[in-house]
């Protein structure tokens, strides 16, 4: 499992990490609630070096991807990077990625650990096609935002920065920060509108420290949680799995309608058409200040009889609601703003809207 490129850092720093002793990460550097201000009014970055890739290059790379994604490939144009997906034959997500084409070569990145899994899997569909894969930690990834992310990134790198249209295909753009080279490109982080900085994997700690010296605060997986949450943001591993449909945890920017067949395209057109979803992410507001674990249900007595109407993927804790707050899917009938369920374990949960916050960005693709 790949580690962070930043762990020697926050050693030095004292930070707060937690996980796995192979690949730890960082909770907070010391303070939640003043990097969660820090989010709102300033600008932070998230540590995602541990991130990892999939080169994918040969002559036929493009239309083996295209044949398989569930995403446009084939006509990605150059220097760009778009959401995408493999699913299964029944429509559910394996993987959730971004592509990003440099020449023609495709660079696949996707969450620590998974690197590996998806080589093998996108190797049992290779056939007779020109193509190979290799896993790469040749580059390390940190995300920014903030209201204040575009003026920090303009005094490290003073050029027009890339913008996130809503078709979620974007530009990157080649360029130097403090000396290093870099590869920045708009996207969404943890729900809000920023930007993710590539940069080589030992440079890592460099680009960091310069991004700091402009004004940026470096921010850990707790306040992380509770933007993404509060933008009723899925997170790949916790919130997707294969027990999902893209539209169930709201990957519509992810795949496409009219590019032709691709493996689980006929479920997501199915879906599209007909409607249907057996269940759907969203927010819910717990009654107690308490941890609500993963896998956790979602109950509520109908005709005297107790239901499992839903089930907890992530919790966080909410600075806008002052309260304790979940993703969970949903049963259809069931997903009305102000329904209340009660917990497995304890207390209730409320479906609240979304997003919670107002300056947030829903993962549906929907900028207004």
């Amino acid at each position: 499992m790949t580690q962070s490129a930043l762990l020697d850092l926050f050693r030095q720093r004292q930070a707060r990490v937690a996980g796995p002793e192979e690949a730890p990460f960082l909770l907070t550097t010391g303070s939640v609630p003043a990097e969660y201000t820090a989010a709102r009014e300033q600008c932070v970055l998230f540590d995602t070096t541990d991130w990892e890739q999939v080169r994918v290059s040969g002559t036929e790379a493009a239309v083996f991807l295209h044949r398989l994604l569930a995403n446009e490939v084939k006509n990605q144009p150059d220097s760009t990077r778009r959401e995408n997906m493999l699913l299964s034959a029944k429509g559910k997500v394996r993987f959730s990625f971004t592509v990003e084409r440099r020449g023609a070569e495709y660079f696949i990145c996707t969450s620590h650990g998974q690197a590996k899994p998806l080589a093998d899997a996108l190797e049992m569909y290779h056939f007779s096609e020109q193509v190979q894969f290799a896993v790469t930690l040749e580059w390390a990834r940190v995300e920014v935002c903030g209201p204040q992310a575009a003026h920090v990134l303009q005094a490290v790198q003073p050029a027009v920065l890339p913008a996130l249209p809503p078709t979620g295909l974007s530009n990157v753009v080649d360029t130097t920060i403090a000396g290093l080279p870099c590869r920045l490109a708009a996207a969404l982080v943890a729900g809000s509108l920023g930007w993710t900085v590539d940069v080589p994997r030992a440079a890592a700690g460099q680009l960091v420290a310069a991004l700091e010296a402009a004004g940026a605060h470096l921010a850990g997986r707790v306040v992380k949680d509770s933007l993404r949450v509060e933008a009723c943001h899925p997170e790949p591993l916790l919130d997707i799995d294969e027990g999902v449909y893209p539209q169930e945890a709201r990957l519509e920017r992810a795949f496409a309608l009219d590019k032709g067949c691709y493996i689980g395209q006929e479920v997501v057109a199915k879906i599209d058409t007909y409607g249907g979803l057996n269940k759907r992410l969203v927010a819910l507001r717990v009654s107690h200040e308490d941890p609500v674990p993963r896998g956790c249900k979602l109950i509520k007595v109908e005709e005297g009889e107790r239901r499992e109407l839903g089930l907890v993927t992530s919790w966080a804790w909410s600075f806008v609601l002052d309260a304790g707050l979940v993703l969970a899917y949903v049963k259809r009938r069931h997903q009305a703003v102000g329904t209340v369920f009660e917990l497995e374990g304890g207390g209730t949960a409320t479906i609240v809207p979304t997003p919670v916050r107002p300056d947030a960005v829903l993962p549906t693709g929907d900028f207004e």
